[in-house]
């Protein structure tokens, strides 16, 4: 339940100001949520904002001042945790069967943020901020509203949407298919961007993103549409030429200046908690709680990716098991155990890897060993921890992840970047019988990316610069990008742009979850370990609260129910 001094904890981490009369409450009222005249469109605004933000990102530690409380079988939850673990991002290990992952427990916090969070506040902000013609702090609401609800029909499928809050009136909205929610957000983002360039008189007190740079919000919302139109491409024959009038207009995210992300401010570590929840969870007294994906750890070491020492940060120089290590079954019990034919045959990556990269394998769910200070975490980029300077060895004193360390948890979440629309246009080359035209986007991505990554170096002051990557490294990497993409078939192109696009959009798993389930690449992922874990998941089962009080919901026979944009005959083949 949503308490009321979220938003006055949230303001004052910030030092957001607000009139007070706004802590005046009614105790005849529920003090759990606000009402209308309990609260300023300001304040409605920034918890819409916070709780967008989180609705993709999750929580650290089930703060009561959020909507994050049940946590079900995943750590800290989000949908960005989903799609991440789904295609090997991060490492995923609550079961060796899909059909016992993500159970409708783990979906209650993000049913419960989208609808009685987000929504919600925009169905009470809005009446108030459209009689004071505050038309900025609808069009970022409209632009929330459409970014939301269409990642819910991403997960889910078919998901109430014009009856859900409808209040008193109606307890059991129905479902509505994810093409027509499609089609009311492209709606919403054609009135944002109205909005966002009428006249007004009275500007938003706190903007977390871009701040009052409507310029970059309508690039922003632009792009939102280009993504929207390429994510529903296969069964929209006009997707594509919608896409290419937008890159006609020159107006959407196409330098990294514009990129439209969350900065964590990391001003608090508790109540609220401001840090990346993913730097809150393994930046801790008992050590790392997330598993790093061995498959993506592989992928980038043995391609030499310098962005490899800002994503991860090792805390150990090797993992047993290892040529030459001794194998450990206390910490790593697979280090004494052979690789399942199913590896041998596809040449994947068992167990262990080389240089201190110690991961975890696709559907490992091997419980937790003593090893919270041993494996690999999250790095610099995006979440705000330790640059990866061997400090394993350097330093041995300081080696491990404690909070405070590295950047505080100061990162981000990536949510448009201008990488990713080179990417998304690499792919609708490819899709076009184009393959120069994707490899030049694909080089322009990558390069874009990696600048990016480098700049996180500096929110570790206590890092050896000397580690980075030099600028003929970089160079270097691209070209070998390029001359196994030119020297693969289409399908091997296919393969290497799926896996570069995964690698950067590291930090925002739905992503890579509905690039995946639309391309149906890569197929190079490392699959599962048991050889027969069931069919992946296309969209997950409804929130076991939801059906259990909503009449006209019931559950999904399974998690191999397409959604209304995945016309793929079959699930991708890397299970």
């Amino acid at each position: 339940m949503k308490n009321i001094n979220k938003y006055i904890l949230i303001v004052a981490s910030l030092f957001l100001v607000f009139s007070c009369e706004t802590l005046e409450l009614d105790l005849k009222d529920d003090p759990n949520f606000l009402t209308p005249d309990q609260a300023s469109v300001d304040l409605f605004l920034t918890s819409i904002q916070e709780d967008f933000v989180r609705q993709i990102e999750g929580d650290a530690d089930f703060d009561p001042n959020d909507n994050w409380q049940s946590g079900g079988n995943t750590n800290g939850d989000g949908l960005s945790l989903f799609g991440s673990q789904l295609t090997r991002l991060t490492a995923l290990t609550s079961s060796k069967q899909y059909s016992t992952n993500y159970v409708g427990s783990d979906s209650d916090d993000e049913w419960v943020n989208a609808y009685q969070g987000i929504l919600a506040d925009i169905r009470s902000m809005v009446p108030l901020a459209e009689a004071n013609g505050q038309t900025r702090h609808i069009a970022i609401a409209q632009f929330i509203e459409a970014y939301v609800m269409t990642a819910m029909v991403d997960f889910y499928g078919d998901i109430p949407y014009t009856e859900a809050i409808a209040g008193s009136g109606n307890l059991n909205p129905a479902p509505e298919s994810g093409a027509s929610i499609y089609d009311a957000a492209l709606d919403l983002l054609d009135k944002a961007l109205v909005n966002f360039d009428n006249d007004v008189t009275v500007e938003p007190a706190t903007i977390f993103f871009y701040g009052d740079d409507y310029e970059k919000w309508i690039k922003a919302t632009n792009t939102l549409k280009m993504r929207l139109y390429n994510q529903r491409r296969l069964v929209d024959p006009n997707a594509l030429s919608n896409i290419q009038a937008i890159i006609d207009t020159g107006d959407y995210i196409t330098a990294t200046e514009d990129d439209f992300q969350f900065n964590w401010p990391a001003t608090s570590a508790s109540q609220p908690d401001t840090r990346h929840p993913r730097y809150g969870l393994n930046y801790t007294a008992t050590g790392a709680g997330d598993y790093m994906s061995n498959w993506l750890m592989n992928q980038m070491n043995t391609s030499t990716d310098p962005r490899i020492r800002y994503y991860f940060y090792r805390q150990a120089g090797a993992v047993p098991g290892a040529p030459g290590i001794p194998p450990n079954e206390e910490t790593i019990a697979c280090s004494l155990q052979s690789a399942p034919p199913h590896y041998v045959t596809g040449g994947f990556t068992f167990c262990f890897l080389e240089d201190g990269y110690w991961g975890r394998d696709y559907m490992d769910d091997g419980g937790t060993p003593p090893d919270g200070f041993l494996r690999t975490t999250f790095g610099v980029y995006p979440v705000g921890g330790n640059f990866d300077d061997d400090r394993f060895v350097t330093d041995e004193e300081n080696k491990n992840v404690a909070a405070g360390a590295g950047g505080g948890g100061a990162g981000i979440t990536p949510i448009l970047t201008a990488a990713w629309v080179d990417f998304m246009r690499a792919e609708i080359a490819m899709v076009n019988g184009d393959p120069g035209g994707a490899l030049t986007f694909m080089s322009a991505g990558l390069t874009k990316s990696i600048a990016k990554v480098q700049s996180f170096a500096s929110l570790d002051a206590a890092a050896d610069k000397s580690f980075e990557p030099t600028s003929t490294a970089v160079t270097d990497f691209i070209a070998s990008i390029e001359t196994d993409f030119n020297a693969a078939d289409m399908d091997g192109k296919w393969d290497i742009l799926g896996e570069q696009y995964f690698v950067t959009v590291f930090g925002n798993g739905i992503e890579s979850y509905n690039f995946y389930r639309r391309t149906g690449y890569p197929t190079t992922l490392q699959p599962s370990l048991n050889p027969d874990p069931g069919t992946f998941i296309r969209s997950l089962f409804y929130p076991a609260n939801e059906v259990n009080t909503n009449a006209n919901i019931s559950q999904k026979p399974d998690q191999a129910q397409p959604v209304f944009w995945d016309n793929n005959p079959s699930a991708p083949a890397a299970n």
